[in-house]
């Protein structure tokens, strides 16, 4: 598999290599239809809220609620999505108020876990500007909470609690996260999410027909040899019948014989001739697709497996260098079948996959280069073709004695004639019947081999299918594990400068891609990368620590980290450059250092489908990186500083009434 920059790696078993920089999956989870019903529209919402873009979900949960789907579940996900992603201090006029009049409704919905957890989340929102103290009875309620909702809670209110009370909630968050982190076989499977969906199995059909005009002469070369036969076996019968009977009996015997066992013998030669006359090892694959980028990538993925499937007693290089014909072929074969389709190498691996192990087996088992076996004619029946020519050749010349012997010159002279139409006529029609038999059996030998070629490919196919589909991990999975490493990446920089909540501000963490990097997504959701860059501002009263680090997401090692601490007056400004054909960019610029560009998204125009539109999925990726709310943090900073921190400290927040 490769990355964003074009680099090739391996994976696990079932991996592929070729040019793979991006995947979209073609799920339906994101898609919602024109004519989705409120309850339709809720639970995509929910998918979006659980899989990392509460900005989606805020429009669905509340389109479901403003066509009448309301209830204290309903009302829950709505206030988590409303919350999710954002400090308190972020939230318009118009959203506190919406809030203020859910917290109104608690008191109507119907009792269960679903109002507890709704009426809990309302009362931290109170707890926000309580002193530590009073957050004891609130913390108790939330502990009671079934597990699910209390940690929906804690990880969608992240940036919303902050001092004590986040304080007392983070080590069951971070032990939460460590246990998580690797779960379901992770490191395992995670591979299988950036690998493409597979296209499926084609095979060259069988050639046309060749043209068969010969073959209407074959009835007129019968008849006439009917003809010619028949006037030779009436002569020999007048001129001598007790001679001609029995001769004529073997005659017709030997003849059968022939028939019977030439035709097969006839074949086998001729197909012999044929295999011998084609090149058996073609080195090129035709002067138009030779040079193409996509028949160049099929080549190098054919000799990657190639030199991974290796016979039994053969080197890598060995077997390259013996099966280099036999890959020409197969390079042919695959830029024919899948050029026109405008796919990369990299749908169709498994198949060139299939096609590495298949030759190494027949390989080993002799059927790869020697196709002798199957074109050998037993020696009896060989023989007993040699026998039967000599009993016929003998039978006509004691026919043809016997008419000389018992009959007069002219009967003779026309004997003699109809053995020559016969054998002209003979001749002929059986090479023309021969070899439209021939063309009738190997028809049916290509299409029975198309079939067996397109039945191997088909298995091959649901195969390797099958074991994505359970291997890939889902949004839901995905989210989770990023959301682990990002629970973690904070904690420990939170011990590294021995900082509790309470001496925090605020904080924010952008999640950008880390070139090199595999990219993918389900159609409709935000992209996921390979590898992360993941940069945390911890905002506190002495100024800004900014920790970035670069972060493998298969097994969770991190590298090139990196640690900066300013103070606010030296964040100057914050701006954006949004480029289509490159991606999104932030640029910090600091006073006393040189501006920092941080790529927060590559472009992904020529990757959205056709039914998906181009601003809203960048708005989703924003979102999931977290871009929106770092950059109101950081422009805030840089615009008022030390007054902005001031304005927005938890301490000084406005109290938020909960229901009672």
């Amino acid at each position: 598999m490769s990355d964003g920059s074009g680099g090739t790696y391996n994976t696990a078993a079932y991996s592929t290599v070729g040019i793979q920089a991006e995947t979209v999956h073609n799920s339906q989870v994101y898609i919602v239809p024109p004519d989705a019903s409120p309850q339709e529209k809720y639970k995509v919402g929910v998918r979006f809220l659980e899989e990392g873009v509460p900005s989606r979900a805020r429009e669905l949960i509340g389109d479901a609620i403003a066509h009448g789907h309301d209830n204290a579940e309903v009302r829950f996900h709505w206030v988590l999505a409303m919350l999710s992603a954002r400090a308190y201090h972020e939230l318009g006029a118009e959203e506190l108020q919406r809030l203020h009049y859910a917290s109104g409704l608690v008191g109507a919905y119907a009792e269960g876990e679903w109002k507890d957890a709704l009426r809990v989340t309302f009362e931290l929102l109170a707890m926000l500007s309580t002193p530590d103290g009073g957050t004891g009875r609130v913390l108790e309620r939330l502990r009671a909470l079934p597990p699910l909702r209390r940690e929906a809670i804690l990880h969608h209110l992240d940036l919303v609690l902050t001092g004590g009370l986040k304080d007392s909630l983070w080590s069951e968050h971070r032990e939460r996260a460590e246990a998580e982190r690797f779960g379901h076989d992770r490191v395992q499977r995670v591979w299988a999410y950036f690998e493409p969906d597979p296209i499926g199995p084609r095979a060259l059909p069988p050639r046309p027909r060749a043209d068969a005009t010969g073959q209407a002469a074959v009835p007129v070369r019968a008849g006439l040899f009917a003809v010619s036969v028949g006037v030779f076996s009436v002569l020999a019968l007048l001129a001598e019948p007790a001679t001609a009977v029995p001769l004529l009996l073997l005659a017709g015997g030997a003849a059968a014989a022939l028939v019977r066992f030439g035709r097969a013998w006839w074949y086998q030669e001729h197909r012999l001739k044929a295999a011998g006359a084609r090149s058996p090892a073609p080195h090129t694959v035709g002067p138009a697709s030779a040079s193409d980028g996509f028949t160049k990538s099929v080549r190098q993925s054919f000799q990657y497996y190639f030199g991974v499937h290796v016979p039994r007693g053969l080197t890598a290089p060995q077997w390259l260098s013996l099966s280099a014909g036999v890959r020409d072929g197969l390079v042919a074969e695959i830029a024919v079948l899948y050029r026109e389709s405008r796919i990369g190498v990299d749908r169709v691996n498994w198949l060139i996959r299939h096609l590495a192990e298949d030759a190494r087996d027949r390989h080993d088992d002799g059927t790869l280069f020697d196709q002798g076996p199957q074109h050998r004619t037993p020696v009896p029946a060989k023989a007993l073709c040699v026998v039967a020519f000599i009993v016929l050749a003998f039978t006509t010349f004691g026919l043809l004695g016997a008419v000389a012997s018992g009959s007069g010159a002219f009967r003779t002279l026309l004997a003699v004639l109809a053995l020559a139409g016969a054998f002209w006529s003979g001749r002929t029609a059986a090479t023309l019947w021969l070899q439209a038999k021939d063309e009738e059996r190997e028809v049916a030998e290509e299409h029975r081999a198309y079939q067996e070629r397109l039945a191997a490919r088909q298995a091959a196919y649901q195969s390797w299918k099958s074991y994505l589909d359970t291997t890939r991990p889902s949004e839901l999975e995905m989210e989770t594990w990023l959301s682990c490493d990002k629970t973690l990446f904070v904690d420990e920089a939170l011990r590294h400068y021995q900082l509790t909540w309470r001496d925090l501000i605020t904080h924010t963490i952008l999640v950008t891609p880390a070139r090199p990097y595999k990219r993918g997504r389900v159609k409709g959701g935000p992209w996921r990368y390979s590898r992360y860059s993941f940069r945390l501002f911890l905002v506190t009263q002495d100024g800004v620590r900014e920790i970035s680090t670069e972060f493998d997401f298969t097994d969770g090692k991190r590298e090139n980290e990196q640690r900066s601490n300013y103070r606010f007056d030296a964040l100057s400004s914050v701006q954006v450059t949004e480029r289509s054909n490159v991606g999104y960019d932030l640029e910090l610029v600091l006073t006393n250092g040189p501006a920092r560009n941080i790529r927060v998204k590559d472009a992904d125009t020529h990757q959205l489908a056709p039914d998906e539109n181009a601003q809203e999925i960048a708005e989703i990726n924003l979102n999931a990186a977290g871009f929106i709310h770092t950059f109101r943090l950081l422009e805030g900073i840089a615009a008022d500083g030390k007054k902005w921190i001031e304005r927005n400290n938890p301490n000084n927040l406005p109290p938020f009434r909960a229901p009672d």
